[in-house]
């Protein structure tokens, strides 16, 4: 009886996932508009669209540094209709930035590493620092903006004041975009900012890149210098986007939904886009995602405890 039990229930779910999509599947970017998450969101959502035969509808919820929209996908149905593009911050620092926050890992099913890359060190021109080493010479308290407390933007520049014993100032915002204008404001006079966003300021010289953040020059600038190499060999720090299902999606989904993603940011059109904009294209499987993440946590957990990082 058992045994027909469980037959019937594997039955049951392949025929759901074969029907799946049956009506319009929402992608939530826990960000604002305009930032890399919003725009490689959108991209896979038309992707998404044109391949799965349902409308695919992006909804910015943002809030505490991507959790209000994680929270949201954690208790919303997993029927494979409301999926999160978790970051960093969202999915691998929140858990020990936040003691009471209202999902935990256990809440999500991953489905693939969209994307990683480094951050790029970058100062308004009102700073007179050309390099690293100088910028640290300033011996400056200078406030640095970030999308929210305890992005991967934040923690980075928490490590980095932790190795090189700097005393840079965090200003949180609502998303990259709004910080990236206080920068070239002159509001604030530094960012730990993502390729996608800065890398179109570098090139207009409207910004300096002093340092990149992977241990390996980016070949996008190929003149800007690792922290490693700007005297702090071994450091590095990669902010990286994927796609969560709530827990409990039947596995028939879940693949599914890996197999479509994967399929959609290896697309020419989208690993062009991807390297034009700096980002390293992911695409793993739920397995090999999980453990990634699984291993992103207690990493990013140590730089919460050395720097004492609080929630505002």
């Amino acid at each position: 009886m058992r045994l027909l039990t469980l037959l019937l229930l594997f039955c049951a779910t392949q025929a759901f996932a074969q029907e799946y999509p049956a009506k319009p599947i929402r992608i939530v970017v826990p960000f604002p508009p305009g930032g890399s998450t919003d725009v490689i969101g959108r991209r896979i959502a038309e992707k998404f669209q044109a391949s799965m035969g349902q409308p695919v509808l992006v909804e910015n919820k943002p809030g505490a540094g991507g959790a209000v929209g994680a929270e949201m996908v954690a208790k919303s149905p997993a029927d494979g209709y409301t999926l999160l593009i978790g970051v960093t911050g969202s999915n691998g620092v929140s858990y020990s930035l936040n003691p009471k926050l209202p999902y935990q890992p256990k809440d999500f099913d991953p489905v693939s590493l969209v994307v990683s890359a480094p951050l790029t060190i970058v100062v308004n021109p009102s700073v007179p620092a050309k390099n690293l080493k100088e910028l640290v010479a300033l011996n400056q308290a200078l406030n640095h903006g970030t999308p929210g407390n305890g992005t991967s933007m934040h923690l980075t520049a928490e490590m980095f004041n932790l190795t090189a014993h700097t005393k840079f100032v965090h200003v949180p915002y609502k998303g990259t975009a709004a910080a990236l204008n206080d920068l070239l404001g002159g509001q604030i006079q530094m960012m730990f900012g993502d390729f996608l966003i800065t890398l179109p300021q570098v090139k207009a010289g409207k910004v300096r890149a002093l340092a990149v953040t992977s241990l390996q020059r980016h070949p996008l600038l190929p003149d800007v210098p690792t922290v490693a190499e700007s005297g702090y060999p071994g450091f590095e720090a990669l902010s990286w986007q994927g796609m969560f299902a709530p827990a409990g999606t039947p596995p028939a989904i879940v693949a599914k939904l890996n197999a479509e993603l994967v399929k959609a940011i290896n697309a020419p059109d989208m690993k062009e886009y991807f390297a034009s904009q700096g980002f390293f294209v992911g695409g793993n499987s739920p397995a090999e995602f999980r453990a990634f993440v699984d291993k992103e946590i207690p990493k990013w957990a140590q730089i919460v405890k050395a720097a004492d990082v609080k929630l505002d």
